[in-house]
C-alpha cells in the first residue's frame, strides 16, 4: 500500500535511561543463540525463513521510543536503542501495514498495552491489502503462547494479549488458501508473513524476489506446514538476523516502519 515519502529515516544514537519496558520483555534470561534461519526454494522462488521457539526466543513488538515518543522507524535505530540498554538484537522484521500517519492501521498491542484498537472497517480502498478480507491478528498471550486468527475470530475470542499486530489479508485460513487469491495473478511484490505452527513455534518468511499472494500463501501451507498464516506487508519488508544481515526487499525500497518485531537478549 502507499507510504508517505516525506518521512526521513532516523539513524541517530539515543542515550536514554534504562526503561522498565525491557524488564517486561518475556524471557530476558534466554540464551543468546541465533534464531533458526534458513534460505529455501519453493516453486522456483527463494525465501528467507526464520523459526522462533517462544520458550527460548523472547519475541516482542516495538513502535515508539518510550522516552521520546519518536517512532524507531527502522531496524537499525531499534538495534541501537537496544545496545544503549544492554540488549543485543538477534532478529527483527516489520510488523504489519500502517497508515499515512505512520501508525499501525489495525490492532497494535505492546507489552499488554493497546496502542491502536482492533480495526473492523471493511472495504476502504485506502487500506489497500488490509481491506482484502479476511484480515487477521498475530498475537502472543500472557501465557507466552502465540496464534494467528482472523480478525473476526480474535474479536469473538475476547482474550487479553501481551503482544499483537493486525494486518491483512490472511494467507491461510484453517488449512485453506485465502479464496480471493488468483493462481496466475501478475501482482508480484516482495512479501512477508507469519504463522504460529504451534503455540510455541512461530515462523516468519520474506520473499527474496517478487511473488504473488497465491504463491506466497502456498509457501506457508504446503512448504512450512501452517494451518493459519498472516500477510504482514509488501515491498518494504525485510528480515534481519544477527550474523546474517538483511533479507527481503532491496534497501532502496525500504521506507520507515511503524511496529517492528524483535528478539532481544542481554549483551
Amino acid at each position: 500500500m502507499p507510504r508517505p515519502s516525506s518521512i526521513a529515516r532516523i539513524h541517530r544514537w539515543r542515550r536514554l535511561p534504562l526503561l522498565a519496558l525491557l524488564a517486561g520483555v518475556a524471557g530476558c534470561s534466554a540464551s543468546a543463540r541465533a534464531p533458526n534461519s534458513r534460505e529455501l526454494s519453493f516453486d522456483g522462488q527463494n525465501y528467507r525463513v526464520v523459526t522462533l521457539d517462544l520458550k527460548h526466543d523472547p519475541l516482542s513488538l516495538h513502535w515508539r521510543d518510550p522516552a521520546s515518543g519518536d517512532a524507531y522507524g527502522d531496524i537499525e535505530t531499534l538495534q541501537q536503542w537496544g545496545e544503549a540498554h544492554g540488549q543485543r538484537l538477534l532478529f527483527a522484521t516489520n510488523a504489519g501495514i500502517y497508515d499515512h500517519q505512520s501508525a499501525p492501521l489495525g490492532l497494535y498491542v505492546e507489552n499488554g498495552k493497546t496502542l491502536v484498537p482492533l480495526n473492523m472497517a471493511h472495504g476502504n480502498p485506502a487500506s489497500g491489502n488490509f481491506s482484502l478480507l479476511p484480515n487477521g491478528v498475530f498475537a502472543i498471550y500472557p501465557d507466552g503462547h502465540a496464534a494467528v486468527r482472523t480478525s473476526a475470530e480474535f474479536k469473538a475470542d475476547g482474550k487479553p494479549v501481551r503482544w499483537a499486530t493486525q494486518s491483512g489479508p490472511m494467507l491461510v485460513i484453517a488449512g485453506q488458501l485465502n479464496p480471493r487469491f488468483v493462481d496466475d495473478s501478475g501482482s508480484l511484490k516482495w512479501r512477508s508473513g507469519v504463522c504460529a505452527k504451534t503455540p510455541d513455534e512461530v515462523v516468519f518468511a520474506v520473499s527474496e524476489v517478487p511473488v504473488n499472494f497465491h504463491g506466497f500463501a502456498r509457501l506457508f501451507r504446503d512448504k512450512l506446514g501452517c494451518r493459519d498464516a498472516l500477510y504482514l506487508d509488501g515491498s518494504i519488508s525485510q528480515i534481519f538476523v544477527n550474523g546474517e544481515g538483511y533479507a527481503g526487499a532491496p534497501a532502496f525500497l525500504v521506507k520507515p516502519y511503524a511496529g517492528i518485531f524483535a528478539v532481544f537478549v542481554p549483551q
